[in-house]
């Protein structure tokens, strides 16, 4: 009996995201209004709509998906990367001025906002690797910085982009599928071939697990930490233009606040361990469909507007309180003992280390 509660406590520990995903799909299509479907006379949730259900991905895309897996890649590494919402700030008001001052195109100015994205993250990775500040408090300050540079070449205004921004943001590939999804989907594809079929990819797990042993197998260890880095910038910068297409091409200087806490949610929730070695790019999609998800539904229950940041908050605290749990057991199996060996012959003590 105590042996399958262990092993059903275990099961539900490794799929509690699913099991939550599940749980918070039904309970909110169940209590969300009804709607009549054509002539049947039948009422179907109107949270189980597929229109509403496309659209829960589509924002899951803009609003943590892309950031998210650019977060996955650092965490990987058992770092952070808090600067992402200033970078989408950044990237795309380089972009957005740009178009209006030189009437660039929509897939140039999407290329500037990458550079400046990616540079962003380069920086980031210059303080960590060499000047060897923690993450944490590097992006903490690029997090300010990176703001105080978009409010300052902006002089604090909304930037209205030209119309064929917004017409980009409405584009359906092969008339139904939205842009938005198309991109996440490319770009959840790339990075889990990075990951799972590259070399690079199993550097970053091995760096994750035991960065030590990683240096003593010959892993270049700073160029690990400081691709992730850049990684993570670069979706910051692709994700900053996508919203903003979504947006109406208008942005003003809360662009972006607080993406990061959705996109270390939705990677920690997806499975990715904040203490590194642990994750995957799948796992992230299901975390950040999951935070989008349970605030649609909050719309649809006409959840009090001030209420539904703390329920965005509870949920973030679960992803974090599950995963402590998940490294707490990964901790026990991986336990050593050190337990006396009994020589029959020389009749003393030895120490022998087993698992």
């Amino acid at each position: 009996m105590r042996q399958f509660l262990t092993r059903l406590w275990q099961f539900l520990l490794n799929n509690s995201t699913l099991i939550l995903f599940v749980a918070v799909f039904v309970i909110f299509g169940l209590s969300s209004p009804r709607t009549v479907i054509g002539d049947t006379g039948l009422e179907f949730p109107r949270f189980w709509l597929p229109e509403n259900i496309l659209n829960i991905i589509k924002q899951a895309a803009v609003f943590a998906g892309i950031i998210g897996v650019g977060m996955t890649f650092v965490l990987l590494t058992a770092g952070i990367d808090l600067s992402v919402g200033s970078n989408m700030y950044l990237s795309v008001v380089c972009a957005g001025l740009l178009m209006r001052s030189s009437g660039l195109d929509i897939v140039p100015a999407m290329i500037v906002s990458l550079l400046v994205g990616m540079l962003f993250g380069a920086f980031n990775a210059f303080c960590i690797v060499r000047l060897k500040i923690i993450p944490f408090m590097t992006t903490l300050a690029t997090l300010v910085i990176g703001r105080g540079l978009g409010t300052a070449l902006t002089e604090s205004q909304q930037i209205d982009f030209p119309e064929r921004m917004n017409a980009f943001g409405q584009t359906q590939v092969l008339g139904f599928i939205p842009m938005p999804i198309v991109f996440f989907a490319a770009v959840v594809i790339a990075a889990w071939f990075v990951l799972t079929r590259t070399q690079f990819g199993r550097q970053v797990y091995a760096v994750g697990n035991d960065i030590e042993a990683a240096k003593k197998a010959g892993i270049n260890t700073d160029r690990t930490l400081a691709m992730v880095y850049i990684i993570s910038g670069l979706c910051a910068g692709l994700a900053g233009f996508i919203l903003a297409s979504q947006l109406g091409g208008r942005v003003d200087r809360s662009f972006g606040e607080t993406r990061e806490f959705d996109a270390i949610a939705a990677a920690v929730l997806g499975g990715t361990s904040l203490f590194g070695g642990v994750g995957n790019v799948f796992g992230t999609v299901v975390g950040a469909l999951l935070i989008q998800m349970v605030g649609t539904g909050l719309q649809f229950n006409l959840v009090n507007l001030y209420l539904q940041p703390m329920a965005r908050a509870f949920v973030i605290f679960l992803a974090i309180f599950f995963d402590s749990l998940r490294e707490a057991n990964i901790k026990k199996l991986k336990r050593r003992f050190i337990r006396p060996l009994h020589s029959p012959v020389a009749g003393s003590s030895h120490a022998e280390a087993g698992d």
